[in-house]
């Protein structure tokens, strides 16, 4: 799960850095309203944390931008303004949370985790599709309630497919996600990781298998008789 994060203060966003990757979360980081501007318009984030003291101008003005696009992703805003009438301008140009400087990271993550598990989020704790299961929170994927030994990679696509279950899923998007729309990739990464994942599961007994769709992506679907 990739998130973007917009923050210009270099010690916020190492502190942010480690947190957020700790948490397993996956994250590209700009520092600028027109940088944020670009990644938002290229790639899908699970959600976004955004701080409003921009150097290129007001963070709020990108989170208008955002929803006059009909852009619905998770915005978690970050500020120094404490003020109630500031809180009330931020929430009115469409955050789904707002968290005032200084923080603790905890709480920062434990937002984020909390807004995606809202309804219509793409994000529940537990994913389960068939016997096999995800939970968002400790990370740990289930066979028959038999944790599984995965590398961090095979985690990632096994939540991303997970969390779109019966629909493909583009490989273009597994790649974003994964190592961020600027990433250097080889090739055939995305069909490594998916290939061990494949073998993984089938060797476990899980019902659940993923399918290549050729030229398109993936679909992780239960398997039929």
């Amino acid at each position: 799960m990739r998130l973007l994060v917009v923050e210009d203060n270099e010690d916020v966003a190492g502190l942010l850095g480690q947190a957020l990757a700790m948490a397993g979360f996956a994250f590209d980081r700009v520092g600028g309203g027109e940088d944020a501007r670009v990644m938002l318009a290229a790639a899908r984030y699970a959600a976004v944390v955004l701080d409003l003291g921009l150097p290129d101008g007001d963070g709020l003005e990108v989170l208008r931008w955002m929803r006059l696009r009909q852009d619905a992703t998770p915005v978690l805003v970050l500020t120094a303004r404490g003020g109630v009438n500031d809180r009330v301008a931020g929430l009115q140009a469409g955050a789904d949370d707002y968290l005032v400087k200084p923080f603790a990271v905890e709480e920062l993550v434990a937002r984020l985790q909390a807004l995606l598990r809202r309804p219509g989020a793409l994000l529940g704790r537990r994913l389960q599709v068939g016997n096999l299961a995800f939970d968002t929170e400790t990370r740990e994927a289930f066979v028959d309630d038999q944790p599984q030994r995965l590398s961090a990679r095979e985690l990632e696509v096994l939540e991303l497919l997970m969390r779109r279950s019966g629909r493909v899923v583009p490989k273009k998007h597994v790649e974003d996600q994964l190592f961020g729309v600027a990433g250097d990739i080889g090739s055939n990464a995305v069909e490594v990781y998916v290939h061990r994942l494949r073998k993984r599961l089938e060797r476990k007994g899980a019902t659940a298998d993923i399918h290549t769709v050729r030229g398109v992506g993936y679909i992780l679907a239960v398997v039929t008789p």
